[in-house]
């Protein structure tokens, strides 16, 4: 069954397949998956290949690669859940990159309801480097993940043994909010802060300075570059603008 999954899924044109268990997948922040429903018994990992595109030094270009992977994420994610339900008659759930996550308080909007990071190394794809992503043995950092979550009883792929990180520290140097300093963790606002600087945070305060100006000011900040790029996030979705810890890690660049 595994492996008709992952014929099926490798012609789709996702470029890995991993299985783990529900009872080897572990992550520290996200909800417990039986939170999600407690028929799940197995996660089918799928990893694509990031493009190029994110070493470009247009962000905005950068981010367009960014989107184009996930929609073709989406896509893929259905056209999966849809065979488990098809052929297996199973129940399919469809976790795309970046979704779904709740905007809470005490997560600060940045736990998702399944770590795709945890799902993957589970699934054999993957294991942690120094910037608390992972790393794939062909592809490096350069790799977006989704998932399947299924009913069907599939068990786990071996866990991934090398140690692939070089702990050359080029992702720590590299990062501009200093996020990754401390080892073994992100701090995740910095992070935010830069990557997505027209994200809710910069929503919030320009709303807020608005409302307490003249409304000579307020006509001039409804003319200005982040007015338009606060309205451009809102209607593509986040706008990330620093891709440094995955496009400066040398580790597997199979092009």
């Amino acid at each position: 069954m595994k492996q008709s999954i992952k014929e099926f899924a490798l012609g789709l044109g996702i470029d890995d397949v991993g299985f783990a268990a529900v009872a080897d997948y572990n992550s520290p922040r996200s909800p417990k998956i039986e939170t999600i429903s407690p028929d799940i018994k197995s996660i089918i990992v799928l990893a694509y290949k990031e493009l190029s595109s994110c070493s470009s030094q247009d962000k905005d270009t950068a981010m367009a690669g960014r989107q184009a992977v996930y929609e073709f994420i989406r896509t893929a994610n259905y056209r999966v859940a849809r065979y488990l339900e098809s052929k297996y008659h199973a129940k399919a759930f469809t976790v795309p990159g970046s979704n779904p996550f709740a905007m809470l308080l005490e997560t600060g909007g940045a736990v998702g309801q399944v770590s795709l990071r945890h799902a993957a190394k589970a699934a054999g794809l993957g294991v942690f480097g120094r910037h608390n992503l992972i790393i794939h043995p062909r592809f490096g950092t350069r790799v977006n993940f989704s998932a399947v979550l299924t009913d069907l009883d599939l068990p786990s792929d071996p866990p991934l043994s090398d140690e692939l990180c070089n702990d050359c520290n080029l992702c720590v140097e590299e990062c501009p909010a200093r996020a990754l300093d401390e080892e073994g963790k992100t701090v995740v606002n910095e992070c935010f802060k830069n990557c997505q600087p027209y994200g809710l945070g910069a929503n919030i305060a320009f709303w807020k300075k608005a409302l307490a100006a003249s409304p000579e000011e307020q006509k001039r900040m409804m003319g200005s570059v982040d007015y338009w790029r606060l309205y451009q996030s809102i209607l593509v979705g986040n706008q990330y603008y620093c891709f440094n810890c995955m496009s400066i890690c040398p580790i597997g660049t199979e092009l």
